[in-house]
């Protein structure tokens, strides 16, 4: 096994523990949570752990980013969500693309909710709405588009959101922000790498040309007319994992002294083209 099979994400942020306790402590507070994934990979980029720790909250999963997945694969993801009891919205949360349908979705998912506030008075009660997602997948941005006001830190670094804010959004609904929610450890070594791909993990975690590589036998395996395209590369299906890396920087010019490739500027480069889609719309995800 190689050194660019062997290397795994072992990482727990401090704040881990103060977010599971955040989120229950909060959980009487609101009516229903809604959950920020990467549409590329919704799965990976979902907490394992969250549906236990809301139980019967109802949930709406938006699926952002989805201007950078493929779309075919982002509506069968819907129904995926559809069949298993829960609401699922593509958006992306830095256009505003699809958000407009948010609000009505959740007073549609609250319906017994509102009625059963009328009945007792409470007529305009508002709707309380806790925010999770892990880093990096657009949690601050929804709120800022949402709030109307750049009120909540937005950063493409994982962590940032440390505090409990509510912002009102309108409609009669209040989101609550959570911190960014990560679990502990990646079990499985796939879903550390498809969350390095997107910059869900901190980039220091992982050596460049590790994610690199690994990130090149996915495409090659799935897209490799991607990689043609963008890089102009062909003749790669007899060739190393590396050996593709090293022809993306040849064919970028990025050469050092005595014509040696620089294979850590030509990662930084692909990880950085894959993360902006200027690979095309991709996801590394499918629904069962």
């Amino acid at each position: 096994m190689s050194d660019y099979q062997k290397q795994t994400v072992q990482w727990f942020p401090g704040h881990m523990a103060k977010t599971r306790r955040l989120i229950k402590e909060s959980l009487p507070f609101v009516d229903l949570v809604t959950e920020i994934v990467d549409a590329r990979i919704p799965l990976s980029s979902s907490n394992p752990e969250l549906a236990e720790m809301i139980g019967s909250k109802p949930r709406i999963v938006l699926l952002n980013k989805c201007d950078v997945a493929d779309e075919k694969t982002t509506a069968k993801w819907v129904e995926y969500y559809k069949k298993n009891g829960m609401y699922a919205l593509p958006v992306d949360c830095r256009s505003g693309k699809g958000l407009n349908a948010y609000l009505p979705l959740v007073r549609e998912v609250l319906k017994d909710k509102i009625q059963r506030n009328t009945d007792k008075g409470m007529v305009g009660k508002p709707l309380r709405v806790m925010v999770v997602g892990i880093p990096n997948t657009g949690k601050s941005s929804f709120i800022n588009k949402m709030a109307g006001r750049n009120r909540a830190k937005v950063a493409d670094k994982p962590g940032v959101t440390r505090s409990n804010s509510w912002f009102a959004v309108g409609n009669g609904v209040e989101l609550l922000d959570t911190p960014g929610v990560l679990w502990p450890k990646f079990e499985d070594k796939e879903v550390g790498d498809k969350l390095a791909f997107i910059g869900s993990v901190k980039d220091e975690i992982l050596d460049s040309e590790t994610l690199a590589v690994r990130l090149i036998n996915v495409l090659r395996n799935g897209y490799s007319d991607r990689l043609t395209e963008r890089f102009k590369i062909t003749g790669f299906d007899d060739k190393e994992d590396y050996e593709i890396l090293e022809m993306i920087g040849r064919k970028r010019g990025m050469l050092i002294s005595g014509g040696e490739i620089d294979c850590e500027r030509a990662s930084v480069m692909l990880l950085d083209e894959y993360r902006g889609g200027k690979l095309g719309r991709l996801s590394l995800e499918f629904p069962e």
